[in-house]
Order: structure tokens, then C-alpha cells, then sequence
């Protein structure tokens, strides 16, 4: 295992894994973050975020873990550094770089005073041309060095899912160096490879095309789920069709594969949607036709909506509503674009009485939602009293849900179940209206439709 030294700027969800995964593997961090909070957090042994398994793999090797304020000391003290700051979208769609900027002019300044080769990985997701034309340009002002010579850049995105972040940086799929010269491309790999539990294929090319196939890759996932909702749209008007049945089949042909392709509610959170108006962003920029990045884009908020438009089908005015699942996706407290909290303001904002519960998120749904909207404490807390039920993320604690906690209420509930989790549990019970998103109901009216086709 090697010796190296590493210092990882910016200790948020990725950049604290990170770190603790760095130290895992026997290697010696500095983490470095502006918030004395988050220093003093890493260096007491615990977690300044909330993400699965990262407060015991940070108190597990905290010998090797420590944090500082300091960047000249973090440079001094390390052989390569990871910038894992944020880059927040703006509203035309691009990504902001002040952050990567601020960090890049302290680290230039602190290379100035270094006399050994040093390599600066940036990790942050950027729009392509951002470490050319803004990094190294930023570096070598401010250190008065060269890269190349002095230093080495890479450009290193990282492919993980928050709440899985630990698994998914130990064995990528993958491994994807944009670099600025073979010399920093081979130490990156090899610290890579010697970190990773698995043995991950390597992609190494030059800055701009690791940075268009971050944001490409998240596009293009982005319109698989997309293509699976509309699949789940269809579904839900054909009688006897069942989304999960037709995606099951077609997944299994290795051009498409199942990975990411099952209907259900939109796709949120901190990377899908940004990345794929990020990508439509260049492409409009360029004069190229970013119409299928645009759609994917737009049909995923019609789904939303057409969603919402299914939960008040089967609530009356004015009616109770428990949504369940808050944060974007099960095991994470992030809330950025999550469709369950969309649903939920919208729905208290047309008049209806919200009662929401999520299973991890709870801390931040508070501080967001707000009277009348009403907090449970419970999934049992929030099913009761309620006229209509939403699983708005398929979180494993909702599959637990029986007929029995719907029945508390003793009278007819509506279960809009946006992953069909509990089709087998609720299907054709009593005083259940039972509505799988994805699933064709045998009406007269969709039979119809379809004996028309036929006899066209």
C-alpha cells in the first residue's frame, strides 16, 4: 500500500468519504475545509456529515486522519492534493467556479513556497474547459510555476450515489483522468488502483474530454430513467401492463442493460438534473441541438406533475395526505430537486392537508417545510387520519407497510405507490384503492382504446 500523502479540500458528503476512505486504505489525509465546525468534527473522530457508514470508517482511522484550516500547511505536508469543492449551478444551466477559484489561488500561492513536485486533482464536477482555461492558468499565476514541470493537473470526477458513497469510491466502475501530462496521469492511477477494493478499467485523455464525459454520463443516465417513466406512463393506461415486467425483459438485452431503468416517480438531487441542463448548456453555446438533453429535462417535470395530477384524482378537495419518502432517494438527507418535498408543498399549496415523514431526512425536511404542513414522527404517525397515502421513494422501511397500519384509519384509503413496493401487501384489499404508478388497470374505457387500435 503506498506512502503517500494526501489532502482533500472541501470535507462536504464527497469530499469527507473521501478522506476517510483515503485513510482506510493506510494512506496519510489532511482534510481542509474553511469551517472550523467541520475541522474540529474530523479531528475528534467523527462525521461532519451525515452519510452511511462514514462516522465508523472516520473513527476507525483517525490515526491516519486529521483537518486543518491551514492550506499552506495541507500543501506542505502532502504530495498530491483533491479539490472537492462545490459548483453550484446557475440559473442559465452552467456551473459556478468561485469556489474551485478560491481554492485554486490558495493552493497556487502555497505551492509558490514548495520546492517538490506536488499534483492537484480537481474532482469537482466542471463545465468542459474549466481546467484548462481556469485552473492551471490559476496555479501557475499564483505559484509562478509551470504544470507539466512543477506540478501536474488531473481533472477526476467521481461516479457515486449519495448514500452509497463509501461502496461506490472503493470499487468504481471505472476510473476517468483527464491529465495534463503522463507524469501526473500515472501517479493518479496508481494511487486510484491502490485505493480501489476492486481492479476498475482506466480511461486517461486530456482535460475536456474527461470533463464532457462526466456530465454526458449523468445525462445519458438521466434519459434512461426518463425513457423508463414514460414506459411507466404507458403502462399505467394499458390494461393488463406492468412497467416492471416490460423493463425486467428489456434489460436483460446488454445494449441497455436494468441498471437505472425502472419506472417511478422523477429523477432529483444534486447531480442528474444540473448535469443534464449542464450538458444542454454547451451545447446551445455551440450551436448544436441539445433537444434530447431539453426533453429529457422537460419530461421529467411533466412526470411530476402528472403524478400530482393522479394523487388528486384520488383525493377529494381539501382532503388529507400522507407523503412518504422526502429525500431524493432511500439513505440519504440530501433535499435538493426531490420530488416526494416538490409533491408535498405543491400538494398543502392547492389546499390539501400534508402529513409527511421521511426516514433519514427529517432534520432538514423541518427546516424546510412549513405549517400546515405537518411533520410526523412516524410512518404510523403519518398514515393516520389520512384520506390518501404517496410513496414518493422506495425506501426499504416503506416496504414494511401493511394493510393493517393503512387500516387504522377505518375508511377507504388511497395508496398512490410511485414504486409499486407494496402491490403484493395492498393489491385488492378491502377499503384499499391500490394505484402502482406503472401498472394498467383492466378498464372499460383503456379497453376500449386498445379494440380500437386493433379494428383501425
Amino acid at each position: 500500500m503506498h506512502s503517500r500523502k494526501i489532502s482533500v479540500f472541501g470535507l462536504g458528503k464527497l469530499g469527507a468519504t473521501m478522506a476517510a476512505c483515503f485513510a482506510s486504505r493506510d494512506m496519510h489525509v489532511v482534510g481542509v475545509d474553511i469551517s472550523d465546525k467541520t475541522v474540529e468534527s474530523i479531528n475528534s473522530g467523527t462525521a461532519p456529515v451525515s452519510e452511511p457508514g462514514l462516522s465508523d470508517l472516520i473513527s476507525s482511522n483517525s490515526q491516519r486522519l486529521s483537518a486543518t484550516t491551514d492550506v499552506q500547511k495541507a500543501i506542505s505536508e502532502t504530495d498530491i492534493s483533491f479539490i472537492v469543492v462545490p459548483t453550484p449551478s446557475k440559473d442559465d444551466g452552467s456551473f459556478s467556479l468561485k469556489y474551485v477559484s478560491d481554492v485554486s489561488n490558495t493552493i497556487g500561492r502555497a505551492l509558490a513556497k514548495k520546492s517538490r513536485y506536488h499534483l492537484i486533482v480537481l474532482t469537482s464536477t466542471v463545465l468542459p474547459g474549466s481546467t484548462q482555461y481556469g485552473v492551471q492558468p490559476i496555479l501557475e499565476r499564483e505559484s509562478g510555476k509551470r504544470c507539466g514541470k512543477d506540478f501536474g493537473i488531473c481533472y477526476n470526477p467521481e461516479f457515486i450515489a449519495l448514500g452509497s458513497v463509501i461502496q461506490d469510491f472503493l470499487n468504481p466502475d471505472f476510473l476517468l483522468i483527464g491529465e495534463s501530462d503522463k507524469r501526473a496521469g500515472n501517479l493518479l492511477e496508481d494511487i486510484l488502483k491502490s485505493v480501489a477494493q476492486n481492479d476498475p478499467p482506466t480511461q486517461r485523455m486530456n482535460y475536456i474530454n474527461a470533463e464532457m464525459a462526466k456530465i454526458a454520463l449523468n445525462s445519458f443516465v438521466t434519459t434512461k430513467i426518463t425513457f423508463a417513466n414514460m414506459l411507466a406512463e404507458m403502462s399505467g393506461k394499458l390494461p393488463g401492463t406492468d412497467v416492471d415486467t416490460i423493463t425486467d425483459a428489456i434489460g436483460l438485452d446488454s445494449r441497455i442493460g436494468r441498471r437505472y431503468l425502472k419506472g417511478g416517480l422523477s429523477y432529483g438531487g444534486p447531480c442528474f438534473p444540473r448535469d443534464n441542463r449542464a450538458l444542454g448548456y454547451i451545447a446551445d453555446k455551440f450551436n448544436c441541438n441539445s433537444l434530447i438533453s431539453e426533453s429529457t429535462d422537460q419530461f421529467n417535470q411533466y412526470h411530476l406533475e402528472n403524478t400530482l395530477g393522479i394523487i388528486q384524482d384520488h383525493t377529494k378537495v381539501r382532503g388529507s395526505i400522507a407523503v412518504l419518502g422526502l429525500s431524493y432517494k432511500p439513505n440519504s438527507n440530501v433535499l435538493d430537486e426531490s420530488p416526494g418535498l416538490y409533491l408535498a408543498e405543491k400538494l398543502s399549496a392547492i389546499g390539501y392537508k400534508v402529513k409527511a415523514f421521511d426516514p433519514v431526512s427529517m432534520e432538514n425536511v423541518r427546516e424546510i417545510l412549513k405549517d400546515p404542513i405537518y411533520c410526523a414522527e412516524s410512518i404510523h404517525e403519518c398514515l393516520s387520519g389520512v384520506e390518501t397515502v404517496v410513496i414518493a421513494n422506495p425506501d426499504a422501511k416503506f416496504s414494511s407497510i401493511s394493510a393493517v397500519d393503512i387500516h387504522q384509519n377505518q375508511r377507504t384509503v388511497a395508496v398512490i405507490d410511485c414504486w409499486r413496493m407494496l402491490r403484493n401487501e395492498l393489491e385488492n384489499k378491502d377499503r384499499i384503492v391500490y394505484v402502482g404508478l406503472g401498472i394498467g388497470k383492466q378498464s372499460t374505457q383503456h379497453k376500449s382504446h386498445l379494440a380500437k387500435i386493433w379494428n383501425a
